[in-house]
């Protein structure tokens, strides 16, 4: 993207961080978003920062959540997925059993690690992953008891990773919420 994406405007909202902070803390008791520092926010979120050193790999996100927080499961999303609806993330909730390790978004085109369930019992895994500069999702999900739920669409989790797809999901929140 070039930028900090979780700074640029969305919708009505000064950032994309806002958004969907305030759309989650309606569905959640409690929420958090995992940055490197609260500083770059106008706003007053909760935030759990990543230890300092770690780069920006999400591994050190969950590890810092984790450690951070008391209850048995997070739920993740990213902050560059904005139309991952109330609706599927009550279908994972739904999914989710004591016995999964986590339980995860998949469309026909994969599996989408950064929307779904985790649960504390990754946490020692995430820390080897930390300390070992290993910040593949996919491989600590292959060799845990993860649940996938399928999704048909998509449009639901794409993510906003360069100039035009910011724009086109600008124009396509714009649209949605003009007929609104």
């Amino acid at each position: 993207m070039g930028q900090d994406k979780s700074l640029l405007p969305f919708g009505t909202y000064p950032t994309l961080a806002q958004f969907q902070y305030e759309r989650l803390s309606k569905l959640f008791t409690s929420t958090y978003i995992s940055a490197k520092s609260s500083d770059k926010f106008d706003f007053d979120p909760n935030v759990i920062e990543d230890p300092t050193a770690s780069g920006y790999a999400p591994t050190a996100g969950f590890v810092a959540a984790l450690d951070a927080i008391s209850c048995e499961r997070i739920f993740v999303l990213s902050v560059d997925t904005p139309f991952v609806t109330q609706e599927v993330i009550q279908r994972l909730i739904d999914a989710d059993k004591p016995y999964y390790d986590a339980v995860i978004a998949q469309t026909p085109s994969g599996a989408h690690p950064m929307a779904g369930i985790y649960h504390r019992s990754l946490l020692d895994q995430f820390k080897r992953m930390l300390r070992e500069n290993d910040h593949r999702l996919g491989k600590l999900l292959s060799s845990a008891k993860t649940h996938y739920v399928d999704f048909p669409h998509e449009e639901l989790f794409s993510n906003l990773n360069y100039p035009n797809e910011y724009e086109e999901a600008v124009s396509r929140y714009n649209d949605e919420n003009e007929s609104k």
